[in-house]
């Protein structure tokens, strides 16, 4: 019987002899296998006293421990928006209201009781223990009445780096901006591992460190403040700087649909505007350029367009008298005024100075004019072309015989005779059927710029109200208009009804002073819903901030912006963009000296080998 029982529990040791030896066989083969954890895990940690080495990624965890009496609303966008990697984590854990009020009563009755302490003393009255009474105050009749809460929050900021010392100028970096706004932060020294843990997406708070916090500047610090411009429709203007998102819009969608660009010379106006150019090309939209500097020529060839020499010799001629082509719901009488009252514009950018008396004498004689191709606001001018219309040397046959209108027509002369004859004195031998147009203005002499681009507009806005279509006008370098009042008084009138007709006008400078000086340069700015500023110079700036209400932050972004970089504004919102382009759109776009030379290089050789 003995030996029954001693046999038995040798077998029993045995079997757990047996069952250990495969449980650590299992335990072995287990470690064995690469899981999750191996793969996500770095190759080593090392924990320091103030930071913390991931691999070769250098980390370090600050947190906040003293706020300012008021806290303004997205003061924390300058950290969240940095341009830098890092992990922001936020603990908010609520605090009973009943609790914190008899805290409260306890802090009323101590600062009741020092404030008559001093009163009894004869001391003057101190400003600090009366605001903070108010405050306490303020805040528990708040709490009772349950609009506010009580909670105790932490924030903590993780900055990550590739090296010691940039780690170190990251970090002191992020604490001049908040301290900026009055926020004062500590470093996690001899706690950088709970620090680190703590701002890892596992929602443990190792470290501890909060602030009593009621409802209202908690809500300040709501994190998701960057702005979008993402839409389901338009095109692509570049890239979100805040968070790299898309911006995708639609400038038909908005109130109008124009755009002003401002920038400095070589800062990318162009690039942008012709990478908008080709984009809206591809949506079916018609795109009409006034180029004074053939920057658009590539493109328009490229796409098979319509390029345009505009000059004194050129085969191409404009006829300012050219009626529209006039719609059913406009009165053919005011479309005659409408006419008559541009040209008057026209003759005092090209006649200088016009008096009054000068000014009634061009009416007349405008009037006339068309009255002797039988053009009168009585007649239908619905069937007249552009063959029966009257030419400027019709005006100024009229001038000459006029009483009073001498001067006016020697004035006139050097445009119809004299060295400047031929340019707009010809009838009209242009069409803008294709998709793409440009006017090339860059071999017209200097004096003859404003002219040339206010005969040219003038065309295309009677194009414009003929023909209804989704439509791109783009005015390259407007300053040279707005330095004349009348030039500038009929491109505010088109940014202010070309809505009306499908489309979109895009106002291009570099000089802004003078743009922005000009009586019509900010009007044609707020009828503008979409505003696109490049990089800047220092002279500029300050009229930039004014007109944009810009604050110093994004005043000094645009002064160390890069070539393509900038603040797109449309509506409300606004966003720093970065314009970015494909290979081949580069290749079309491009205004770089070497790259062009590089591009006919390239092309002269397939030539060759043709």
């Amino acid at each position: 019987m003995f030996d029954f029982f001693k046999n038995k529990k040798q077998g029993k040791a045995e079997a757990e002899n047996i069952l250990s030896a495969g449980s650590d066989v299992e335990k072995i083969f287990h470690e064995g296998l690469a899981s999750i954890t191996d793969l996500i895990s770095p190759s080593a940690l090392r924990v320091s006293s103030s930071f913390l080495q991931v691999g070769e990624t250098f980390a370090k965890t600050i947190f906040i421990t003293t706020y300012p009496r008021y806290l303004q609303t997205s003061w924390f966008s300058p950290i969240v928006n940095l341009d830098m990697p890092m992990d922001i984590s936020m603990f908010i854990h609520p605090v009973e209201t009943a609790v914190i009020i008899k805290s409260l009563r306890r802090s009323v009755t101590q600062v009741e009781s020092q404030l008559n302490i001093e009163q009894e003393a004869g001391k003057v009255r101190n400003p600090i223990l009366e605001t903070a009474l108010q405050d306490i105050e303020k805040l528990r009749d708040e709490l009772q009445q349950g609009t506010e809460h009580f909670f105790k929050y932490g924030l903590y900021v993780t900055v990550f780096a590739n090296s010691k010392e940039d780690l170190d100028k990251s970090v002191q970096f992020v604490e001049s901006l908040l301290e900026s706004r009055l926020v004062y932060v500590k470093e996690a020294v001899f706690r950088s591992e709970q620090g680190f843990a703590s701002t890892l997406p596992l929602a443990n708070d190792e470290l501890g460190v909060g602030n009593n916090m009621n409802s209202s500047p908690l809500a300040t610090t709501f994190p998701f403040i960057s702005s979008d411009l993402s839409s389901n429709t338009g095109i692509l203007y570049g890239i979100n700087r805040h968070n790299n998102s898309l911006v995708l819009f639609d400038r038909f969608e908005m109130e109008n649909a124009n755009m002003v660009i401002f920038a400095k010379s070589g800062a990318g106006k162009s690039y942008a505007v012709k990478l908008e150019i080709l984009r809206s090309l591809m949506f079916g939209t018609d795109v009409i350029v006034i180029d004074p500097e053939n920057e658009y020529q590539h493109l328009c060839e490229a796409v098979g367009g319509s390029f345009l020499n505009v000059s004194l010799s050129s085969a191409y001629h404009l006829n300012p008298f050219d009626l529209p082509k006039i719609p059913e719901d406009e009165d053919p009488r005011d479309v005659l005024r409408n006419n008559i009252a541009s040209l008057i514009g026209l003759l005092h950018v090209m006649l200088g100075r016009i008096t009054p008396e000068e000014d009634s004498i061009l009416d007349r004689a405008i009037t006339e004019s068309y009255a002797m191709k039988d053009i009168t606001p009585d007649t239908d001018i619905r069937s007249f072309s552009k063959e029966q219309v009257p030419t400027m040397t019709d005006l100024y046959d009229v001038l000459r015989d006029m009483e009073g209108a001498e001067d006016l027509a020697t004035r006139l002369e050097k445009y119809t005779q004299g060295i400047f004859s031929g340019f707009i004195n010809n009838r009209s031998n242009v069409s803008l059927d294709n998709q793409m147009v440009v006017f090339n203005i860059r071999d017209m002499e200097d004096e003859l710029r404003p002219i040339a681009m206010y005969v040219v507009l003038h065309f295309i806005w009677n194009e414009i109200r003929s023909n209804l279509k989704k439509r791109l006008l783009i005015v390259d370098e407007a300053w040279v208009m707005m330095q004349h009042e009348d030039a500038g008084s009929f491109m505010f009138s088109i940014a202010k009804r070309c809505r009306k007709y499908y489309t979109g006008l895009t106002t291009i400078t570099q000089d802004i002073a003078d743009f922005l000086t000009s009586r019509y340069g900010k009007p044609i700015v707020t009828n503008s819903s979409i505003q696109l500023l490049l990089k800047q110079s220092p002279a500029a700036i300050d009229v930039i901030g004014d007109t944009f209400f810009l604050t110093d932050q994004e005043k000094f972004m645009l002064l160390e912006s890069n070539v393509g970089e900038g603040i797109f504004f449309a509506g409300l919102k606004h966003v720093a963009i970065r314009v970015e382009a494909s290979y081949s759109e580069n290749q079309l776009v491009t205004s770089k000296p070497a790259e062009i030379l590089e591009r006919k290089e390239r092309e002269k050789e397939e030539r060759d080998q043709q």
